[in-house]
């Protein structure tokens, strides 16, 4: 078992020297995508990283040890076990480790991870937040009060949209958690650019991001910031989320296993329109954390 994070040569490196480096969870390569396919994603993703001039980091629980910086084998690994693979959230990180379980961490988990690397700046696709059926069913994802209590900034295509948008917007405010607008005055609904709640700022340039968020971090000491791009193209699916939403609600299915299953469905009632939307953003979100880790790194 190894608690502190094991880091890669690269990783460590640009670390030690300053150097802009930007998370990724893995995730979305065991739970996020059918068969072999969130491998492709997870290198899109680290290859748009690097052409912005930052380093990749994804994050994950391999053999006992949280690992930061994964290699094409690794991401490998997570794939071919999928499901089998354990979610891991902040909460889990300890029994994952202990337990020598191979642990794909959600975007919560990823920050807790950051926290104890110091990497500021995250992708993903979309963030979890209030389920919808919060009254008669209480559940809200560990990633908002992850994001609230990490210095990290993490950029994202808003809350996925299986979700209660509005509610969760409504949260991140209570939590003291900006949410920008990337050139967008409405919060991003995953797979929508459009139908979301009002953002607190709209950024149009990366150094501005950059300033925003080392001005919150100066005065609001480790809060996070969560900055949203709104999916290009844009996917119009309510109806479809609904019925997927409703059906996992009657198959009782509840806690960490409601998303990757209400996915599934709209992957499946999207006719696989859903899955290219999703691939396309992540790979965007983590050019633009990119961008943002380094216009944030070169400021004076």
């Amino acid at each position: 078992m190894r608690i502190d994070p094991l880091m890669t040569d690269e990783v460590r490196d640009a670390m030690d020297r300053g150097l802009p480096v930007v998370a990724l969870e893995t995730t979305l390569v065991s739970h996020g995508f059918p068969g072999g396919d969130g491998v492709q994603v997870a290198l899109a993703s680290e290859a748009r990283v690097r052409e912005a001039g930052a380093v990749p980091a994804t994050i994950g629980v391999v053999d006992g040890a949280l690992r930061v910086g994964l290699t094409e084998s690794d991401l490998k690994r997570f794939a071919g076990a999928g499901v089998a693979a354990r979610k891991v959230g902040a909460r889990d990180l300890a029994a994952c480790l202990i337990q020598g379980a191979l642990g794909a961490t959600t975007v919560g988990g990823t920050l807790a991870a950051c926290r104890l690397a110091g990497i500021r700046f995250m992708a993903t696709g979309g963030t979890g937040g209030v389920h919808r059926g919060f009254a008669t069913v209480p559940d809200v994802s560990a990633d908002l009060p992850q994001i609230a209590r990490t210095q990290a900034l993490v950029v994202s295509s808003g809350v996925k949209s299986i979700l209660d948008v509005a509610a969760t917007a409504e949260l991140l405010e209570t939590l003291g958690v900006p949410v920008l607008g990337w050139r967008t005055r409405t919060l991003p609904m995953f797979y929508s650019a459009q139908g979301g709640p009002p953002v607190s700022a709209v950024v149009t340039a990366a150094a501005e991001a950059a300033r925003l968020t080392a001005a919150h971090w100066l005065l609001n000491g480790t809060a996070g910031v969560l900055l949203t791009r709104p999916p290009d193209p844009s996917l119009e699916i309510e109806a479809i989320l609904s019925e997927a939403v409703d059906r996992v609600r009657q198959l009782g299915i509840r806690g960490q296993a409601v998303t990757p299953a209400v996915l599934d469905l709209v992957h499946e009632l999207s006719g696989g329109r859903s899955i290219e939307v999703n691939r396309q953003l992540i790979a965007d979100n983590a050019g633009l954390a990119a961008e943002v880790a380094v216009a944030y790194a070169g400021q004076d």
